[in-house]
């Protein structure tokens, strides 16, 4: 698979409103295992390789456990997540999938149990980020590095 395009190079100002809308979810107030995981589930919902590769990198420096971060693709699962990680992972899912979900009710009350309102509303900024972000590297076919040969 190769590249088809540089949308930074190409929509430089539309590119560089997108990272300014991450450093503000950087900034919001979310935690920053909760930003991993709702980035990592939403790029592995929307096959992106490029942010999948990245987020787990991300994550891995910051700490979070490895076996954990293998698991978040099958969440439901796992006694990695405790009540507050499955809100956030099943408002992730609802919101990502929304032409299909229509946000249920029951991941809304899911959510509202271990979140604030504003909270909830920074998460629906953040996933709609990542989504985005998703959407501009499959688009493009951007490519995640390769290990080095041994």
């Amino acid at each position: 698979m190769s590249s088809r395009m540089n949308i930074a190079a190409l929509a430089p100002d539309l590119y560089q409103a997108m990272r300014g809308l991450e450093g503000a979810v950087l900034k919001s107030g979310l935690s920053k295992r909760d930003l991993h995981l709702l980035k990592l589930r939403a790029s592995q919902i929307n096959g992106c390789a490029f942010c999948v590769d990245m987020h787990v990198k991300e994550a891995l420096a910051d700490g979070l456990d490895p076996q954990m971060l293998h698991l978040v693709c099958a969440w439901r699962e796992s006694p990695f997540f405790d009540a507050h990680d499955r809100a956030l992972l099943e408002w992730t899912e609802a919101v990502t999938l929304v032409a299909d979900t229509g946000i249920p009710d029951a991941a809304y009350a899911a959510a509202k149990a271990e979140f604030s309102d504003g909270d909830i509303a920074r998460l629906v900024v953040a996933i709609g980020a990542i989504n985005l972000w998703n959407r501009l590297a499959v688009a493009s076919r951007m490519q995640h590095p390769l290990p080095a040969a041994a």
